[in-house]
């Protein structure tokens, strides 16, 4: 397996990191919903922590992978895909892209205006983004919620997306992101 992409396969370093990233994304969306339908508990604060602590380590590695994107070729897609599909797949990544910066940082907004500090698994605290503030924790709540949501909803569909490709047109893009 090559390291780096080629115009028709991803390399080892993509698929690593897009299958690692996936595991994180989706571990942290799980926890995430259901650590807000807890009672307040040692388990809740626990999970908190951790949830804050992987989102961090999730931010840093979606800063590796566009490092990573830019500095190599991404295949080209089949030739025969229609270009609405083809429209419709790079605009899921990108959404992706948004998703995975806006997600963390929305997180770590929150928890500077709940004047809660995060820590990188104890290796360090980050600087508070901004100032404990009702209002601010309230919005940043709201929206760190909601785009987690639709990050739930994009990963569903780029999910059906490449089954829909392996199964019915049976060509090669979900085999392009497997080792």
């Amino acid at each position: 397996m090559l390291i780096k992409n080629t115009q028709e396969n991803f390399g080892i370093i993509a698929i690593l990191l897009h299958w690692l990233m996936a595991i994180l994304i989706i571990a942290l969306l799980i926890v995430g919903i259901y650590m807000t339908y807890l009672p307040l508990n040692a388990q809740k604060l626990k999970l908190y922590g951790l949830h804050k602590e992987y989102g961090i380590l999730a931010l840093m590695l979606v800063i590796i992978r566009l490092f990573w994107r830019f500095s190599n070729l991404t295949p080209t897609l089949p030739a025969t895909m229609p270009v609405l599909e083809k429209l419709a797949a790079r605009g899921v990544h990108f959404l992706f892209y948004i998703l995975m910066f806006a997600l963390p940082i929305t997180g770590w907004l929150l928890s500077s205006a709940s004047g809660l500090p995060v820590s990188f698994f104890g290796w360090f605290v980050l600087p508070d983004l901004v100032n404990p503030n009702e209002n601010w924790r309230f919005l940043l709540t709201e929206t760190h919620l909601w785009l987690g949501y639709a990050l739930v909803a994009a990963i569903v569909g780029h999910m059906g997306a490449a089954l829909f490709h392996h199964f019915v047109h049976k060509n090669d893009i979900l085999r392009r992101m497997i080792p």
